[in-house]
């Protein structure tokens, strides 16, 4: 049997808030499987974001382990997890973060170039490209996009490299149901094509059911799973 690609192990996160400890995880253990779309669930403050900032090597865990793909966080310097996140991890959050003054497409070119990949496009991304339904849409600026558009923009720059884990940070969350359900489809159907390895946050029990599996997260813990 193959290795997980992500294991977290007792994993806790104290933020200091002034003169107040916030313990945001509480001793997380979670296994993923490579190729499984599994939605985390939870109301705010649940902890779902830390636990995705961590497994994304964005921000430390106070105690506990993280494995990606077999590789300790914890033993990787800097430059190490710098170029693992790079390889390994695409992230897509709510609020699209697209560079207002850049085009889609130059959008997408500059996680490439972040990247160290070469510029020129690769076919099989066109394809991905129409399966996403902007390839029309990629000469316009984020202000001339809709919110599914700026989405969709999004998750086309998370997975231009591409990478084997996609982070999805309440995906849905700014954009209404036409256009929430285009987004969840191609997540699905990227997951099902690209065999990507897809974890979605989100507080909407209808959301979490494009998943394979659900964890449900509730005071920095998983509760049910």
């Amino acid at each position: 049997m193959s290795k997980p690609i992500i294991e977290v192990r007792d994993l806790r996160k104290i933020y200091h808030v002034g003169d107040v400890d916030v313990e945001a995880l509480r001793g997380v253990n979670l296994t993923v499987e490579a190729g499984e779309l599994l939605c985390v669930v939870g109301p705010s403050g649940s902890g779902k974001s830390t636990l995705f900032h961590i497994l994304g090597g964005l921000t430390p865990p106070t105690s506990g382990q993280v494995l990606i793909d077999g590789r300790d966080l914890s033993k990787l310097s800097d430059a190490e997890r710098t170029e693992l996140r790079k390889r390994m991890v695409g992230f897509v959050f709510q609020k699209y973060n697209l560079l207002p003054t850049l085009s889609a497409a130059d959008n997408i070119a500059i996680a490439r170039y972040i990247a160290g990949q070469s510029l020129t496009e690769d076919p099989k991304f066109r394809e991905v490209l129409e399966l996403l339904g902007i390839s029309h849409r990629l000469n316009h600026k984020p202000r001339a996009l809709s919110g599914g558009e700026q989405q969709r923009a999004a998750i086309a720059r998370a997975i231009v490299n591409p990478p084997a884990i996609l982070l999805a940070d309440e995906p849905t969350g700014n954009l209404d149901s036409k256009n929430s359900g285009a987004v969840l489809s191609v997540l699905r159907d990227l997951n099902e094509r690209l065999g990507q390895t897809v974890l979605m946050i989100t507080h909407d029990l209808n959301v979490a059911a494009y998943g394979h599996r659900i964890v449900h997260m509730l005071d920095g813990q998983i509760v049910e799973s």
